[in-house]
């Protein structure tokens, strides 16, 4: 869309071209020439296409004319956009398919690194402590949520780079990079789909995770939460930009929290799968339920024989300890094939085999 001209607007040819540049000198002023640089890199501020605000307000980006729109930068933090998935959502419809947005969060690890800064440390764990209850655990939890809406307003909000980039990616946006720069993290994401969000996305200690049952059949996994909010729509992301470590995890997963880590190492995270036993969805001992991404590696010829049997809470792979994906996989056959010739002596060797490995090998998976 090219700029209005002088007969339709009374002003100089080139008044609106210099308002288009100075754009660029304005945001390395109030954030610094390093942010206006990464942005540069996506976002054209000479173009017209370009649309530049500081807004917390889904209604200001609803009203916005509808002209092209290439590019949409918010320099307003996501921590002080009440609803970040209504927000982004209003982004979504206002950009093309290809449209870059582009905006800054504050992360935990940065607020933490600055309120620590910030304090003495007598008073400066005492406040994060504080902070971190009020502005992350509080609007997580239904008994607290009004609580923290009139202490805080909704701005403010503790936000994770899982969260947000998690948020981002159900909103219907790819993640194409990010820079920390000074306290603030810049991201760059890339409208692929309409939102994709479908209202069960949990917050509270025990989450259910959608995995591949028998038959192909869908069905929720209990677990005690040890990723940050909204991991779950990463995985893809997280696979493209990381490897497989020992035991078919990925390798430096950002969305597993610290706790999330003890959490693993003790087994704690695991225990509320006991009601999917009770409730039938899976056995004591039989091939552990996957995700639809996970799922997706496996070879063709064999994701039609695996799913013909139903999951279990205590995979194989607690019997061979298979270290690399490849070997995970023929770990699963070996399991298949004494399975099919004696179901109830395989699952019992296994059982204490596993048992064994666990509880004196200390053999995890995570």
């Amino acid at each position: 869309m090219e700029p209005k001209t002088s007969i339709q607007t009374g002003y100089p040819p080139h008044y609106f071209k210099e308002r288009l540049e100075c754009r660029r000198s304005v945001v390395g002023s109030e954030f610094g020439e390093e942010a206006a640089e990464f942005i540069s890199q996506y976002a054209d501020f000479t173009d017209p296409g370009t649309e530049l605000i500081a807004t917390s307000e889904p209604f200001n980006v609803r009203i916005m004319s509808e002209k092209c729109i290439k590019s949409f930068v918010n320099m307003k933090r996501v921590n002080d956009i009440d609803n970040p998935n209504l927000f982004f959502s209003a982004v979504n419809e206002k950009l093309p398919p290809g449209g870059y947005f582009i905006g800054c969060v504050e992360t935990i690890r940065s607020r933490k690194a600055r309120i620590l800064a910030k304090y003495p440390r007598v008073f400066s764990y005492p406040y994060y402590t504080m902070d971190f209850i009020v502005k992350r655990v509080f609007p997580k939890l239904k008994p607290t949520r009004r609580i923290y809406t009139v202490l805080t307003r909704g701005i403010n909000r503790v936000m994770s780079r899982t969260e947000t980039f998690g948020r981002l990616v159900a909103c219907g946006f790819d993640i194409v990079s990010y820079k920390d720069i000074g306290n603030l993290t810049y991201f760059v994401c890339r409208k692929n789909s309409i939102p994709v969000l479908n209202g069960h996305e949990t917050y509270g200690f025990i989450v259910r995770l959608q995995r591949i049952g028998r038959n192909g059949a869908r069905f929720n996994v209990y677990k005690f939460r040890t990723m940050h909010p909204y991991a779950e729509f990463l995985q893809a992301y997280v696979h493209e930009n990381s490897n497989l470590d020992k035991g078919g995890k990925f390798r430096n997963d950002f969305r597993v929290t610290s706790w999330g880590r003890w959490m693993r190492r003790l087994w704690l995270d695991e225990q509320p799968m006991w009601i999917n036993w009770l409730k039938r969805d899976m056995k004591l001992v039989g091939l552990r339920p996957l995700s639809e991404q996970y799922f997706s590696l496996y070879p063709e010829e064999f994701k039609e024989r695996r799913i013909k049997y139903k999951p279990g809470l205590i995979p194989p792979f607690y019997y061979d300890l298979p270290e690399t994906f490849e070997e995970i996989v023929a770990s699963e056959k070996k399991y298949i094939d004494a399975y099919d010739k004696n179901p109830l002596l395989t699952d019992f060797r296994y059982f204490w085999v596993c048992l064994y490995n666990i509880i004196i090998k200390h053999a995890r998976s995570a």
